[in-house]
């Protein structure tokens, strides 16, 4: 006979998985329909594969270039020793496994991380709030302005997989796993730098944690079994050995440094990563201030309606960062979520990229999500429903009527 509990598991598990697979499809379909409905049926395909993902694709034909790329005229550009090589070959060996096309086995693994990211996020934001605000916080991610990425040849579906699925783990203090997936978003997405760190501070807390409770057990003056004492809200409320999370963090620290090492010993020049990107993207580190010129150029004389969208999205995720931080969301999550965010506004480059680098930046996303998860359900409802309406439609609309790289 089925118990109360069981029922209970059952309901939770189907939560975990099948709830937020079913938003992640949905979003999908609703995605690309609206980019057939603005496109040419027979360009759908090609605006999946556009841009960066020719680069991704080419790497996981060819591999990637013995060094520096120059144009006709002798000038330094970039190519494909920019991109990191989780994704790249993580295609590669569904293309050499499956057979499938180099471009549809880079749609593919784009489309499965995507779903997984999916469900860790929703598992995520239960463990941290509650089934309500995971829900949400996975509905806002999968429809958030430029989600369309989820659906594209790049690499943010896998990031976002690997970065979640690290600090789901690292909240369970399941050591193992929080550092191989800290190690395969490192080697996802330079950003990966800014999750390392935020999982050497979740290891730094289970420490803590773990050295506290030892020293409560050796001066209790009655052995107890019970340990609530030495739980801490941010964590697991488990011991481990400390071995395990330090050993964790520094497994995840070390993959950006040491593919922009190997990149240099590849080239023979220990910079060359960072030419290459400013070479192809101009996307040099200046601390903010190509952002804050666009917005307020932007705010100011912005002609454009995408210029000016994107400036005030610039503005409410900075707002939205403050506000996580004063709700004193999970440190770890805030350390990474900030970071990312200082990466992301503090480069120059493309303005019409930002929409896109800011999809793994979950802790901007964390807010709302509550404020949602704590709403009536019809409110909710309402809400999420119309920010699907316009998140979908704006990445689609980014993807084929606006004729620049995103």
């Amino acid at each position: 006979m089925t118990t109360v509990t069981e029922v209970a598991h059952r309901r939770g598990t189907q939560l975990l998985w099948a709830l937020p697979l079913a938003v992640y499809a949905l979003s999908r379909l609703l995605q690309l329909a609206l980019v057939w409905w603005m496109a040419d049926n027979d360009e759908v395909r090609s605006r999946l594969l556009a841009w960066d993902g020719g680069h991704f694709v080419r790497l996981a034909e060819e591999g990637y270039p013995a060094g520096y790329s120059y144009t006709a005229e002798g000038q330094l550009t970039g190519n494909g020793l920019a991109f990191f090589p989780g994704y790249p070959m993580l295609v590669r060996v569904v293309h050499l496994a499956t057979g499938l096309e180099v471009g549809t086995a880079a749609i593919t693994v784009a489309w499965v991380a995507g779903a997984f990211a999916a469900v860790l996020i929703c598992a995520l934001g239960t463990r941290l709030y509650d089934e309500r605000v995971g829900l949400a916080l996975t509905t806002l991610f999968c429809t958030q302005p430029m989600s369309m990425a989820l659906s594209m040849a790049y690499s943010e579906a896998l990031f976002v997989a690997m970065v979640a699925g690290m600090f789901l783990f690292a909240h369970r203090d399941d050591w193992l796993f929080a550092g191989v997936f800290g190690l395969g978003a490192a080697l996802s997405r330079p950003t990966g730098a800014a999750a390392a760190l935020a999982l050497a501070v979740a290891a730094a807390m289970a420490v803590h944690r773990s050295r506290r409770a030892a020293r409560t057990a050796t001066d209790a003056t009655d052995a107890t079994d019970d340990t609530d004492d030495t739980e801490d809200p941010g964590g697991a409320g488990r011991r481990v050995p400390a071995w395990q999370p330090i050993a964790a963090a520094a497994v995840a620290l070390a993959g950006v440094p040491g593919y922009l090492l190997w990149v240099g010993l590849r080239v023979g020049d220990l910079g060359a990563w960072f030419d290459i990107q400013t070479a192809g993207w101009g996307t040099t580190f200046d601390y903010g201030t190509s952002t804050f010129k666009f917005v307020r150029d932007a705010l100011r004389t912005g002609e454009g309606w995408i210029q000016v969208s994107v400036a005030w999205m610039v503005i409410g995720v900075v707002v939205l960062a403050a506000v996580a931080v004063a709700k004193k969301v999970w440190v770890p999550l805030q350390v990474y979520g900030l970071i990312a965010l200082v990466l992301v506004l503090g480069q120059g480059g493309y303005y019409h990229s930002k929409p896109r680098l800011l999809v793994p930046v979950l802790l901007i996303l964390v807010p709302p999500a509550i404020a949602i998860g704590r709403a009536r359900p019809r409110t909710a409802a309402l809400v999420l429903s119309g920010c699907a309406a316009f998140g979908l439609w704006y990445g689609s609309y980014l993807i084929t009527v606006w004729h620049y790289a995103i």
